[in-house]
């Protein structure tokens, strides 16, 4: 049977110890989503298309205010 020095030494890294680093990146152009659907038809150049414009902004609105 082992030693209890034993395990503690068998479960120990070995070799340089490595650390994991969990955050959140910041990405360098963010669009918030009441300016999405602004931002999506200049880029596009379809800012001709109001209704189709004010219909995105509905589906937009909508799915935003499900996740609340």
């Amino acid at each position: 049977m082992a030693s209890i020095e034993e395990i503690r030494n068998a479960q120990r890294a070995k070799g340089p110890a490595t650390i994991l680093a969990i955050g959140t990146a910041t990405p360098d152009h963010c669009v918030y989503q009441s300016d999405y659907a602004d931002y999506y038809f200049r880029v596009t150049k379809s800012e001709h298309m109001t209704e189709l414009k004010k219909k995105f902004n509905r589906i937009l609105n909508g799915c935003f205010k499900l996740r609340e």
